[in-house]
């Protein structure tokens, strides 16, 4: 009977939600956004025909995200999301409850570590299996957790960043901050609000961040023409902006980041802090990047930095890793209910 369950791994995050089927790979990379009509609470949209909808909707539709900095904010918005989701990966002609791992910030409560679980069940799963996103992304960036050597992970994703020190399996020291991908974006927007009274929308920030954006000055400055609605004239109008500008608009947000890679690594043994110099931290998250982090970071902490590959994914592939495995990893990551 075993045989049968299917298995899926939810990397349930603030900004997007990916699914990984082992033996297939990720077979759903949409956001998580869910748009309710409000007259009769119903849920219209899911994933990527919401997120079309945010900031274009009728009064009575509203396209929203039902998890804020990695947590959820709405329950019976994010059952719904998620049981859309697990059909979805499923195929309609599936029969067997699957075995579901869902990802979780490190700092994570009990109840809202619950939350997640019964969300899950409620969703269809037969099983749900809550596992603290920094072991998944180290599993996932092929970082060999089980041995009794200390691997840093740093993950950003878009509602918090995650750093853990790793070592036999377990998290050694860790800490989570509600500043990643999305507070960036909050602070061009009002970098760009204040010093050129020029309103844009969340798309717009995002482009900005990704392609001119910088952790630290370069000198080579790249530039980008920004569109959005005048503030005083109402009008539509564009300015001219340079990365180097982005730096600075940001810099609250990153050093909120690197304090907390200090913080963790403050409280790490020396036996691991040594192994830490020899690995050098590790970066995953689709918000790690950012370009020039690697280097910021080891400004500030005298430790080399690097992405894993393919970022955006470790948790995801991390979560079909553990399924895979499951009796090996048993042990290590699983909190069950």
């Amino acid at each position: 009977m075993f045989g049968l369950t299917p298995k899926l791994g939810i990397d349930l995050g603030t900004t997007t939600i990916l699914v990984f089927v082992p033996g297939k790979g990720i077979v759903l990379n949409e956001p998580s956004v869910v748009a309710v009509s409000q007259s009769d609470n119903r849920v219209l949209a899911v994933g990527n025909d919401a997120k079309e909808m945010i900031g274009r909707t009728p009064e009575e539709i509203i396209a929203y995200r039902p998890m804020r900095d990695g947590v959820i904010a709405d329950y019976r918005v994010t059952e719904a999301m998620l049981r859309h989701y697990i059909r979805k990966a499923l195929g309609r002609w599936n029969l067997f409850k699957p075995d579901v791992m869902v990802s979780v910030p490190a700092g994570v409560t009990s109840t809202e570590r619950r939350a997640v679980i019964e969300a899950a069940t409620k969703a269809g799963a037969r099983e749900a299996y809550i596992v603290k996103e920094p072991i998944l992304a180290a599993i996932g960036a092929g970082i060999p957790i089980h041995e009794a050597r200390g691997h840093m992970v740093v993950d950003i994703g878009g509602g918090t960043t995650d750093v853990a020190v790793i070592s036999l399996g377990g998290i050694v020291s860790s800490t989570s901050v509600k500043c990643a991908g999305n507070a960036i974006d909050r602070a061009i927007t009002d970098h760009i609000k204040k010093n050129y009274n020029l309103a844009i929308g969340d798309k717009m920030a995002e482009e900005i961040k990704i392609h001119i954006g910088s952790a630290v000055p370069t000198e080579e400055e790249l530039t980008l023409v920004v569109k959005g609605r005048d503030y005083l004239t109402g009008l539509p109008r564009s300015i001219e902006l340079g990365g180097n500008e982005v730096v600075r608009a940001i810099g609250k947000e990153l050093r909120t980041m690197v304090n907390a890679i200090k913080d963790v690594l403050q409280e790490t043994p020396p036996e691991l802090a040594a192994d830490i110099i020899d690995n050098g931290i590790i970066m995953t998250g689709g918000s790690s990047q950012l370009r020039n982090l690697p280097e910021l970071i080891f400004r500030r902490t005298g430790v080399k930095a690097r992405t894993a590959k393919d970022p955006a994914f470790c948790v995801a592939k991390g979560t079909g890793e553990a399924l895979k495995h499951l009796d090996t990893y048993k042990k290590a990551i699983i909190s069950k209910r």
